[in-house]
């Protein structure tokens, strides 16, 4: 059997692993990240209508000028993962953290899983919604109960975006703002 000693001096060792580890791959920013300007997300959320349609050139439109629709739609990936990536890094650190309760790691670690299905089910949405569209591209972004659909196609209309609306309410029951978004395919 091992002594009290020895258990204490293992136990120490591993914090100081678990440490060094996060230390190493924690963002070395925090000033923007998700958990910094989750409320500003939220306050402008709550004032978009509960459905909406938009072509390009609305006032939420991701287009900027001099990319084209696919390298808009790889950027916006991109920064979606990137965002998603700082949060889960944030929530890693709460769970690693000595100085942490149980129920705020207990916490963490439901974050960490409900930002997986969410990330899952915004794949799922994409291939469903292309494949039984026909669309070139689409791009699903899901935040708490607001869900936004861009849409890459030659031709909108209000019944391809009721369907949209539809799938997503299927696949996500708890979005209560759905917008869907065309861009027109080039």
């Amino acid at each position: 059997m091992l002594k009290k000693q020895t258990v204490w001096l293992l136990t120490m060792l591993s914090l100081v692993v678990v440490l060094s580890v996060y230390y190493v791959t924690a963002p070395k920013e925090m000033g923007d990240s998700p958990a910094f300007t989750a409320n500003e997300k939220t306050d402008k959320m709550k004032e978009e209508p509960s459905v909406a349609i938009e072509e390009e050139g609305g006032k939420d439109s991701p287009s900027t000028a001099g990319e084209t629709g696919d390298d808009l739609f790889m950027a916006l990936r991109m920064k979606i993962e990137d965002e998603r990536s700082r949060l889960r890094d944030e929530l890693n650190a709460v769970v690693a953290s000595a100085n942490a309760t149980a129920e705020q790691k207990n916490e963490a670690l439901n974050k960490i899983e409900q930002l997986q299905a969410l990330s899952e089910k915004e794949a799922t949405l994409e291939t469903l919604i292309k494949s039984k569209g026909g669309y070139e591209d689409v791009l699903v972004r899901a935040d708490d109960d607001q869900v936004r659909v861009t849409i890459k196609a030659k031709e909108s209309s209000a019944k391809s975006a009721n369907e949209v609306i539809h799938m997503v309410k299927k696949e996500i029951p708890d979005a209560e703002y759905v917008t869907v978004e065309f861009q027109p395919a080039g």
